[in-house]
């Protein structure tokens, strides 16, 4: 029996084609077309012989929605006789398969399809508004593509690694701390910083959808990208395999030695080496056939790193071990039961030995850092299908994590550090400085979200309409802390008359000081989000699909079970199109518009309801003193501390709030960003296809802490708040609230005693992409993709990687209105981006892959301390990654108190030009043995061919102080990851 094959083009396609709007949380895909009237469309799962069946409506349409991800039969029906020669069907995530039926069952979409031998490829999915890229498990074993979700998210278009110091993606622009990622459909996104997610290992995966914008109503909580993946199943065929990935530490290229530029020694790397290795083991099949299935598999992970500075060395272990389960129960041909389950619980340990560089010979152990992370998690969905045109969908689940670390020592030494400055002046030191072995803060962090979801579909004529409820409670119980005595010591170099962060002067003939930092903070925080949506997809015409669709979201943030933040009523309209030109499948004309909303994480609530202690004090350093560490007895050097210099600086203090009105404005409301794409999709013939979409963001709203000062009757002067908005905060002196403009009021200048506002928070991101793509055809497969963007504004996002910021929401960009005074180029504008990828198949045992990325560097900006005509710091000037920062740097008259008599010349974003361009070469070999129904594979991966290790981020404080530049400002603070070898061996029966 002869049989066609229709599939979408999973292998990185063009990235508009996607999502049909019709699968809630996108875990599933579908399938739809035309054909004759009253004939029955039946489709049958491959694996596991369930199967639907919908009866064509009147006006000749059909769909079948909420299909698990895999390979289907389809067969059309007449009469209950079949009716020409079954269809091989492949349903990928979040997409819709496009099969057109004859009066005989023949396909009749074929000059729109792509056929190599059996095999056909939709092109172009007419039922896609939005952008994204799939990419399937089978793909990415043919490329080189680290074993990662980054890895695999980077792939689409508009999504770069960040080149901040706490590193993350960002995806169209935004920060790294807008996106969210699913499993499953289950949200396992970090919920205290939104900066992490949870550890699956790849080959528990089955395939990923990267959104990269345009999302549909039942997605929210992003103003960023969404990774999107489903896990592997079992089927009525037993099947199992062995992995394992060997990636030693001499296949790794050794980093290079970075130096200032007056020759002092910077970072040294390059006698740091690591070493990983895993093998990973699993098994599918029936536990009671085409009823109950299963998919198991554990993975041990073994990963050994090894890092020397000049006079101490660490070395790291982890041993740990990943398991996840999947079972179905298809309880009938149209009611599904699933439950997921995984744990990436793991721990580490880095000891920490003295070191000496030129012998090149490792001392004693000096202590050892342990930490924790991840958790367990699950969910339970259930699908059901209540004849042709009602559908119901239900999810509740759990998901776990962790962050733990700290050490033996914790109780006995503080943390004690030497600035670059200070290193550049007096010389490496000969023994380690101070005892502490990691020279972290102990932190414990335990998160947990409980996630419940129900979504339905109901078809009416010419409209399906989707609503549906989603609720998500986040807790998190947190504790962070400095070690020791509480007070973490940095010796650093300043000049006399230097104006410290508590306004006391380095007195006359000083200059090594002691910046004593107290810092503690924690509490047990939630956070509950639920969403409303509606959606109609109206097919107006054969060829024109349009959506509207409205998402009412609602946050509330609490402390100790008291509400501290909420905010409701915050309506998300959507609405796409989809015309299909040519009425034939082959040429798309699709465009976007909407809203969403971010909400605010629990490290916000943490920080202002639990407290926290965050206090400078400042010393004269009158050398070091040689003292034993309590553990190993061997010497170390802690710092001779002399007067001290001013009074206690608490204005960084959090107390403890009862009552939030004084914290919390009145009317605050949640950020937000608009967002509009047009784009336009065509297929050449049956293997090539191109396309071309603009898309602009607009972010017209933040929240953070505000330095409100010009009325006493505030308490604290750090409310959180909507900047450069009407606020309306609580008056201790009137017992009232009062409403302040701070786009005009609220800050009052020190000395001149000027009041005035923050500019408005603004960010805009404008781009153009272009991508060609020949899907995979069982030889090969090419993907292209130019982007050309833009990213200007006057704040980055909910953090601050300018000044590497990393409390998500509270970036101290409104610490001081010079903070956010300049709209320009931001952090994560790099201005073009190509990407090139491809693979293989020279015959039936090797094959060869490869990937090309280029992205053009980011801005260059030099921050100074000060702005005209304010006595008040806005950036600090002891601590190169905190306070802020101005746009002004002082030329004339700089050491005089007096702001009238500075000199200063006003600098903005991006004025010391831009860093250079990034290139990252990929390549791969894989060795099939040649045996009939043997599946065993070698892959041979090269990952940076080129060893390119181009600088990614600077030195971005241009001022020490007001006319006094930092020694190594431009100069890296991080850069690309050597050239590394991977190999891959999979055996799969």
């Amino acid at each position: 029996m002869r049989k066609s094959v229709l599939s979408i083009a999973m292998g990185v396609c063009l990235s508009s084609l996607a999502v049909s709007p019709a699968f809630a949380q996108s875990a599933t895909g579908g399938v739809a077309g035309r054909a004759s009237a009253g004939d029955q469309v039946v489709l049958v799962n491959n694996a596991t012989g369930a199967s639907r069946t919908v009866t064509v409506a009147g006006d000749g349409t059909y769909r079948l929605s909420q299909l698990p991800v895999g390979d289907y039969s389809l067969q059309l029906k007449r009469g209950g006789q079949d009716v020409g020669q079954p269809l091989a069907v492949n349903v990928s995530l979040g997409g819709t398969t496009t099969v057109n039926l004859g009066n005989e069952g023949n396909l009749t979409n074929l000059d729109a399809v792509q056929v190599v031998g059996s095999r056909v490829v939709n092109r172009v999915d007419v039922y896609s508004t939005e952008t994204a890229t799939n990419v399937t498990r089978e793909e990415i074993s043919r490329m080189p593509v680290d074993q990662s979700l980054s890895s695999v998210a980077l792939l689409a278009p508009g999504v770069v690694n960040s080149g901040a110091t706490f590193g993350g993606l960002s995806f169209g622009g935004s920060s790294v701390a807008e996106n969210v990622v699913y499993i499953n459909g289950l949200n396992v996104t970090d919920p205290f910083f939104r900066r992490g997610n949870s550890t699956v290992p790849f080959a528990f995966y089955q395939e990923f959808q990267v959104k990269t914008g345009g999302y549909s109503v039942e997605f929210g909580r992003s103003t960023g990208g969404v990774i999107n993946a489903v896990t592997r199943s079992g089927g009525n065929e037993f099947h199992g395999g062995l992995e394992l990935t060997f990636e030693p530490a001499a296949w790794q290229e050794r980093g290079k030695d970075r130096y200032h530029k007056n020759g002092s020694l910077h970072e040294v790397y390059s006698r740091d080496n690591s070493s990983w290795y895993k093998s990973n083991i699993w098994a599918s099949g029936p536990i009671l056939k085409d009823k109950l299935f299963f998919f198991a598999m554990y993975e041990q992970r073994d990963s050994r790193s090894n890092s020397y500075g000049t006079s101490s060395a660490t070395k790291g272990r982890a041993d740990n071990g990943f398991w996840g389960t999947k079972l179905d129960w298809q309880i009938a041909d149209d009611h599904l039961l699933e439950f997921l389950a995984f744990s990436d619980e793991a721990e580490s340990s880095t000891k920490q030995y003295q070191y000496n560089w030129d012998a090149d010979v490792l001392g004693n152990q000096n202590g050892e850092g342990l930490n924790g992370s991840g958790g367990e998690s699950w969910s339970l969905t259930y699908t059901g299908h209540f004849g042709d045109n009602f559908t119901a969908k239900a999810l509740y689940g759990i998901n776990k994590l962790s962050a733990t670390g700290g050490s033996e020592l914790d109780g006995a030494c503080s943390i004690v550090t030497r600035s670059g400055e200070y290193d550049d002046k007096y010389g490496e030191p000969s023994l380690p400085v101070g005892c502490h072995p990691t020279n972290a803060r102990p932190y414990s962090r335990y998160d947990k979200r409980e996630a419940a979801r129900l979504d339905f579909e109901w078809t009416l004529g010419d409209h399906l309409l989707r609503f549906g409820f989603d609720h998500e409670k986040v807790t998190s119980d947190n504790s962070l802390f400095n070690p020791g005595d509480g007070w973490a010591y940095s010796a650093t170099v300043m000049k006399p008359g230097d104006e410290l962060s508590n306004g006391a002067l380095v007195p006359a003939g000083v200059t090594d000081v002691v910046d004593a930092r107290h810092y503690a903070t924690g509490a047990l925080t939630e956070g509950l989000t639920q969403a409303f949506y509606l959606e109609d997809v109206w097919n107006v015409t054969d060829r024109f699909l349009l959506t509207a669709g409205l998402r009412l979201d609602q946050f509330d943030n609490k402390i100790f079970g008291k509400t501290f933040i909420k905010i409701d009523n915050m309506l998300a309209p959507r609405f796409g199109f989809s015309y299909d030109m040519k009425g034939d499948g082959s040429t798309k004309l699709f465009g976007n518009l909407g809203r969403y909303y971010l909400p605010v994480t629990n490290k916000v609530t943490d920080y202002f309801g639990g407290g926290t202690i965050d206090e400078h004090k400042f010393y004269v350093l009158n050398g070091w003193s040689e003292q034993k560490n309590p553990e190993t007895g061997e010497s170390y050097l802690a710092p001779i501390l002399g007067a001290q210099i001013g009074s206690v600086d608490d204005s960084q203090n959090v107390l403890p709030k009862e009552d939030f009105r004084e914290a919390v404005a009145k009317n605050i409301k949640a950020p937000f960003q608009d967002e509009a794409i047009l784009g336009f999709q065509k297929a050449l013939n049956r293997e090539w296809s191109w396309g071309v979409n603009a898309t602009y963001r607009r972010m017209g709203r933040t929240v953070d802490d505000v330095n409100i000062n010009s009325y006493g009757c505030i308490s604290g002067d750090w409310p959180y708040v909507n900047p450069g908005e009407k606020v309306t905060l609580w008056c201790e002196d009137t017992d009232s609230y009062i409403t302040i403009d701070t786009s005009k009021d609220g800050y009052k200048a020190s000395t001149t005693g000027v009041v005035m506002g923050y500019s408005k928070p603004r960010r805009t991101y404008k781009a153009v992409e272009f991508q060609i793509d020949r899907a995979w055809d069982g030889k090969w497969s090419f993907n292209a993709s130019y982007l050309w963007s833009k990213s200007e504004g006057n704040f980055e996002g909910p953090v601050n990687s300018d000044t590497g910021y990393a409390d998500t929401g509270l970036t101290q960009n409104f610490d001081h209105p010079a903070n956010n005074q300049d709209y320009g180029p931001l952090f994560n504008d790099h201005r073009h981006q190509i990407k090139l990828r491809g693979a293989y198949k020279l015959n039936d045992m090797w094959s060869f892959g490869g990937t090309v990325t280029a992205v053009s560097g980011g801005p260059i900006t030099g921050f100074g301390t000060y702005w005209p005509n304010d006595g008040r710091s806005a950036g600090s000037p002891s601590n190169e990654y905190g306070g802020g920062g101005s746009f002004w740097l002082c030329e004339q008259n700089c050491s005089s108190s007096n702001p009238a008599d500075w000199v200063m010349k006003y600098s903005p974003r991006g004025a010391f030009g831009r860093l250079p361009w990034t290139y990252d070469v990929g390549a791969n070999v894989t060795w099939t043995l040649p045996v009939p129904d043997v599946d065993l594979k070698v892959r041979f991966s090269v990952y940076n061919l080129l060893n390119n290790q181009e600088v990614v981020n600077v030195h971005s404080r241009y001022e020490a102080a007001r006319g006094v530049k930092r020694p190594f400002f431009g100069e890296g603070t991080r850069w690309q990851s050597p050239r590394y070898m991977q190999l891959v061996m999979t055996y799969n029966f």
